[in-house]
């Protein structure tokens, strides 16, 4: 593969990124939960490790729901009509999100909570 054929995948890539970011107000969400994440990791100065729990989890929590925007714009573009079957497959894909920003949480409380009651 050639260099520019590599750099056009990642414009690819990018666009993919902002398409589900002007089309997907959940994504916008857990952009902001990440951006307050990664502020109150530096205020509460986090170490290492717990950054590296944080920043696998933005990044799976991101991933989940870009790959849950595919699979809801596969189905629709499939089967545009209203159908059961269809209906399932887009509400597991959500689930798959609403797992991963749960574990997102329960990890940013581990880390954070402990800190943040220090402080009072």
């Amino acid at each position: 593969m050639s260099m520019a054929k590599r750099l056009k995948s990642f414009i690819y890539a990018f666009n993919g990124i902002r398409l589900v970011a002007i089309s997907q107000p959940n994504f916008i969400i857990h952009i902001v939960g990440a951006l307050l994440a990664i502020l109150l990791g530096i205020i509460l100065k986090i170490s290492i490790n717990e950054w590296l729990s944080i920043i696998i989890v933005i990044g799976v929590v991101l991933a989940a729901e870009i790959i849950n925007s595919a699979i809801e714009d596969i189905v629709n573009f499939i089967s545009p009509e209203k159908n059961q079957l269809a209906g399932k497959i887009k509400d597991m894909a959500a689930g798959a999100v609403l797992v991963t920003a749960i574990m997102a949480l329960i990890v940013g409380i581990i880390i954070f909570l402990p800190k943040l009651l220090l402080l009072l």
